[in-house]
């Protein structure tokens, strides 16, 4: 039950560690002065009021910062052909042996299955005196 249970999870653990380990995203920040105002992650962060006045006065007071996380582009992607000779071999034979663990038996055929016996009426071996020692 536990095994199960920490095999899930941490099965669960290394999953979520390449998708988020692949993900990019960016953080936007904007400061009015040096005051933070807004923070977001995915969308535009608002512009404080202060802005609408700067663009009139032509002054700047207020900035955006852009934080950019890059995920992991670079993937390594191998072929068979990319292995060494006894690396292909082993990995050949295992996939062999480990396909044919699988393989079903042929239906056993028996052929006295629907057979009933017939009732004894007297046991012949006591009746006889023959018994195997």
């Amino acid at each position: 039950m536990i095994k199960q249970f920490l095999h899930k999870s941490f099965s669960t653990l290394l999953a979520f560690l390449v998708l988020f380990s692949t993900v990019s995203f960016t953080i936007e920040k904007h400061f009015c002065g040096d005051v933070l105002v807004d923070v977001s992650m995915f969308t535009e962060a608002e512009k404080c009021e202060m802005e609408a006045l700067e663009i009139q006065q032509k002054k700047t007071c207020c900035k955006d910062e852009l934080q950019v996380v890059q995920g992991q582009d670079e993937l390594k992607f191998s072929s068979f052909d990319d292995l060494e000779f006894e690396q292909q071999q082993f990995l050949a034979s295992f996939a062999y042996s480990y396909t044919n663990l699988f393989k079903t038996l042929e239906k056993e055929i028996i052929p006295h299955k629907d057979y009933s016996p017939p009732n004894l009426v007297t046991d012949i071996q006591v009746l006889n005196d023959t018994f195997l020692i």
